[in-house]
C-alpha cells in the first residue's frame, strides 16, 4: 500500500499542469450549471459537484453518470480530468463528481477495502443517488458509474454491492481489490468497460497483493455475464504518432441480451486518462468511449437510443486531421451540419491559435508555431499533433 501511495502521489502531481490545460473547457460553459452540493451521511458532511447541461428539462427523465476521482485527487480535479461536460451538453445527461474523504493519512480516497479505512462510501453513494433523484428527473434504469484509478475501484464496488441501481461500469486505470470478487453480488448482467495501460506503474496491469490483474477482473465479468469466452479483437488506428502507445480493443459479447465486457488495452500506456494530459494516449478519447459504451445499456440490457445512433457516427471518425507531424498547414476533415470552432493550445494551457472551420475552409496555417506538441480542441474533441 505504501508503494502504491508513493507512486500515485508522483503521477497525480500532473494535475497542477492539467488544471491549466483544461481552462479552455471551463471557459466554454454557457448556461450550464455546475453545482457544489453537500449532504449528511451518518452525521458526516459529504460533498459533491453536479454538472447539469443546459438542455436538461424538468420532467423529462435523463441518464446520470457517477464520476469518481482518483487517490490524492478531488471532485474538482476529476471534473476537468475525466471531463464529460461537452458530451453531457450534446447528449443531455447529468454528471455527479463525489468528493472522497481523507484516509488515516489525510489523503482523499474512496473506501474500496484498502488499509483500515472506515469511511462509509457505499452509504454515501446511496444517499447521493437518493438526493439527486429527488431533485432532478433521473431515469432510474440509466445510472452509470466510472472513475479514474481509486475511482475505478469504487465503480467496481458499486457494480458488486449496489448492482440494482447501476446499469453499467467503466474503469480507467482502476481494478478490483483482492478478495472482493469472491463476495461480489451483482443482481443483473452488467456491461463492463476497462481502459488500462500495460505500463501503468501505479495500478499495475498485472495486479499486486492489493488488487486483481486486469485479465482476472475481465474473466470474472465474462463468466458472470455469460459472454463468449473469446473476444473479438480490433486494432485502433494509431492516429496520433509519437504518443508512445497503441490501443487494442477487445469485446466479449453475450448473444442473448447483447451485454458486453469490453477492454481498451493501451500498449505502453501509463496511469492516465486517455486524451486528458500530454503523456496520455491520444488514439482514443476515454470520455467519449465511456459514454459510447454506457449509452447502449440500461438495467434491462441493450437499448436503442438517439445517443447510440449519434455515437455510431463517432465511430466513423467524423473529425480527423493531417498531416501529423506537420510543418506548414493542418487539414481538419469533419462531418458536421454547420461550421465548427477550434483552439490550438500548448501543453501548459496557452491558446496560440483559434478560429472557425468551414466545409470550404478547413485548413489551419501553423507555419508560425514553434516546433513541439500541441492540442487541437474542437467540438468536444481533442487531438494531439506535432509541429516540426
Amino acid at each position: 500500500m505504501k508503494q502504491l501511495n508513493t507512486q500515485s502521489s508522483t503521477v497525480h502531481r500532473h494535475f497542477v499542469t492539467l488544471m491549466m490545460f483544461m481552462t479552455l473547457s471551463v471557459l466554454m460553459l454557457n448556461g450550464q450549471q455546475t453545482i457544489n452540493g453537500t449532504l449528511e451521511v451518518d452525521g458526516v458532511k459529504r460533498e459533491y459537484i453536479l454538472y447539469v447541461p443546459q438542455r436538461y428539462t424538468e420532467g423529462a427523465p435523463v441518464p446520470l453518470v457517477l464520476n469518481f476521482h482518483g487517490y490524492f485527487n478531488s471532485a474538482q480535479q476529476q471534473l476537468a480530468y475525466g471531463d464529460f461536460r461537452t458530451i453531457a451538453d450534446r447528449e443531455g445527461f447529468l454528471v455527479v463528481h463525489p468528493q472522497g474523504l481523507g484516509d488515516q493519512r489525510g489523503i482523499n480516497h474512496f473506501n474500496v477495502g484498502w488499509g483500515n479505512s472506515t469511511v462509509d462510501d457505499l452509504g454515501f453513494a446511496k444517499a447521493l443517488l437518493d438526493k439527486i433523484e429527488s431533485e432532478y428527473t433521473i431515469n432510474p434504469k440509466r445510472i452509470y458509474s466510472t472513475g479514474f484509478s481509486n475511482g475505478g475501484f469504487m465503480s467496481y464496488r458499486l457494480a458488486c454491492e449496489l448492482s440494482a441501481r447501476i446499469a453499467a461500469v467503466a474503469s480507467v486505470s482502476g481494478s478490483i481489490t483482492k478478495g472482493q470478487l469472491g463476495t461480489c453480488n451483482p443482481v443483473h448482467p452488467t456491461p463492463i468497460l476497462q481502459i488500462h495501460g500495460t505500463a501503468d506503474t501505479v495500478v499495475s496491469y498485472d495486479g499486486s497483493q492489493l488488487f486483481e490483474p486486469v485479465d482476472a477482473l475481465l474473466a470474472y465479468w465474462v463468466a458472470y455475464n455469460k459472454t463468449a469466452s473469446v473476444s473479438e479483437i480490433s486494432e485502433i488506428p494509431d492516429s496520433t504518432i509519437n504518443d508512445g502507445s497503441t490501443v487494442t480493443y477487445q469485446r466479449y459479447e453475450n448473444s442473448e441480451n447483447n451485454i458486453a465486457v469490453a477492454h481498451f488495452k493501451i500498449e505502453n500506456g501509463t496511469h492516465t486518462w486517455p486524451m486528458a494530459q500530454p503523456e496520455a494516449n491520444f488514439d482514443i478519447n476515454a470520455s467519449e468511449e465511456i459514454w459510447k459504451f454506457f449509452s447502449q445499456y440500461d438495467l434491462d440490457g441493450r437499448i436503442e437510443t438517439l445517443s447510440t445512433n449519434i455515437n455510431n457516427e463517432l465511430e466513423k471518425n467524423i473529425v480527423t486531421l493531417y498531416p501529423n507531424p506537420t510543418t506548414e498547414q493542418l487539414v481538419v476533415d469533419f462531418v458536421f451540419a454547420s461550421d465548427i470552432w477550434y483552439h490550438i493550445v500548448t501543453p501548459n494551457g496557452r491558446v496560440v491559435n483559434k478560429g472557425i472551420l468551414t466545409t470550404t475552409n478547413n485548413t489551419i496555417d501553423v507555419s508560425t508555431l514553434a516546433k513541439g506538441m500541441y492540442l487541437l480542441h474542437t467540438e468536444g474533441y481533442s487531438f494531439k499533433f506535432i509541429k516540426n
